[in-house]
């Protein structure tokens, strides 16, 4: 296990982390890691810091300190997205009391998936469908037992620019941004490689990250946009920090390969890039690519376009011998003054080897102790190339949130509700033998993201 510091953030605010492509009115629902590491390379230099920490850091083959991307969070639930290669969950983990549950939940309608259910599904437990129901305007899992409002949404906020010293003539614009509601934010967790590593840079990144709070993080920070509340750290190992159970089963012994050469598999929880040593078995996997661009920030030279990169999103599997670590790209425009670098460190999980087959257990409360072997994963198509861009007819815009299924038909009158609960068991027998398979999520490219 490693040294690790989960830090909080609750916005004051609205923030803005978009694309950067123009478009003011939309959003990219994600702050990655690359855009994280970006605003704290800052926050370092403002330090007097800078220096020492590129050289621990993007100079370096293996980062001293590492950050996931910021994810959202609700009260005490964390959220992040699940590993494409077992979300949505196989048909054999879900269970319900009610068939209706089964046919009009949409989990794949669920970008943001709390913590505690990824940890469900990799120790082989079963998912409760009439528990979880998707949020249509965060995209986050919630507990459909438990009323509560979305973590955050989008709104659009408009200003004018009023020229004082002419005719009054006034200029709008409107940009899009995103509002939290109280008692939700965002988290991340800064992973250092060894105890000397922490040592050395927790008190630094913890300074980094209150200037930030008060100078705000991504677009309009000039206007008092991506500001927070004071951080709140929460200091650990990894991945006991966020995963209990699985580091419990890691130390007992349990779901340990059996055969060490064999890859394994990897779940991201920020941007990667791999580095030449990693070994990546692109035939494996679940993985897809975003397109990430941006500008420079540099006093004078603020405003120049950094190179395009591509680097595999959160939420992807990827398959390799040993832990992947990733490296650090220099992006800055031909004949720049200096590099500027763009991080692909891997924060992965290596997702738990299927054991030998265990009772069937029920997703228990929180809090309950519970264990069992994981699922097989299925394997999934690689994409042709990382370095290059996908082609025309693999790219894909992103779609809009779905929207909830819900019943539109009245209820049945008293005198058909006995023929009516004789068909649907009918139906259910008649369909229980062929499940339709798990929707698979679709790979393609996201548009580019502005940069600090």
């Amino acid at each position: 296990m490693q040294p690790a510091v989960l830090i909080r953030l609750r916005p004051t605010g609205p923030w803005r982390f978009g694309p950067g492509d123009g478009g003011d009115t939309r959003l990219d629902f994600t702050f990655r890691s690359d855009r994280l590491y970006s605003a704290v390379t800052l926050a370092m230099r403002n330090l007097g810091f800078l220096e020492e920490w590129l050289d621990a850091t993007a100079r370096r083959p293996e980062p001293a300190v590492t950050f996931s991307s910021l994810f959202p969070f609700q009260t005490d639930v964390l959220f992040a997205p699940p590993p494409a290669s077992l979300w949505p969950p196989a048909a054999s983990l879900v269970v319900s009391p009610s068939p209706v549950f089964l046919s009009k939940l949409r989990w794949s309608a669920a970008r943001f998936v709390p913590l505690s259910v990824v940890e469900t599904i990799l120790t082989g437990q079963s998912l409760l469908a009439d528990q979880w129901i998707p949020d249509p305007e965060s995209g986050c899992l919630l507990r459909r037992d438990r009323p509560s409002s979305s973590p955050f949404r989008a709104q659009t906020r408009s200003g004018a620019a009023v020229d004082r010293l002419g005719n009054g003539a006034a200029e709008i614009n409107s940009r899009a941004c995103v509002e939290f509601e109280s008692g939700s934010g965002l988290w991340t967790l800064a992973r250092y490689a060894d105890a000397q590593s922490e040592s050395e840079w927790n008190s630094r990144v913890e300074a980094a990250f209150r200037l930030l709070a008060d100078s705000g993080f991504g677009a309009r920070r000039t206007s008092g946009w991506g500001q927070a509340e004071t951080p709140e750290f929460q200091r650990g190992e990894w991945p006991k920090l966020l995963f209990p159970k699985l580091s419990r089963r890691a130390i007992n012994g349990s779901g340990s390969d059996e055969n060490a050469s064999e890859p394994s598999l990897y779940w991201l929880l920020a941007l990667f890039v791999p580095a030449s040593t990693d070994g990546i078995d692109w035939s494996s996997g679940d993985y897809r690519l975003v397109r990430r661009g941006g500008f420079v920030e540099n006093g004078a030279a603020s405003g120049a376009a950094k190179k395009a990169l591509n680097m595999i999103a959160e939420g992807s599997v990827i398959a390799c011998a040993k832990e992947p670590v990733g490296t650090a790209v220099d992006v800055a425009p031909d004949g720049f003054p200096h590099p500027a670098y763009r991080a692909g460190f891997a924060f992965a999980l290596k997702l738990p080897t299927p054991g030998p087959e265990a009772p069937d257990i029920v997703e228990a409360p929180p809090g309950e102790q519970l264990g069992g072997p994981g699922e097989e994963l299925p394997p999934c198509a690689p994409e042709s190339s990382i370095g290059q861009p996908p082609s025309e007819a693999e790219t894909e815009h992103p779609a809009e949130t779905p929207e909830i299924e819900t019943p539109t038909e009245p209820p049945n009158p008293p005198e058909e509700a006995h023929a009516a609960s004789a068909q649907a068991e009918a139906d259910t027998q008649e369909t229980a033998s062929e499940p339709a398979p798990a929707e698979q999520p679709e790979k393609g490219e996201e548009a580019p993201s502005d940069e600090l």
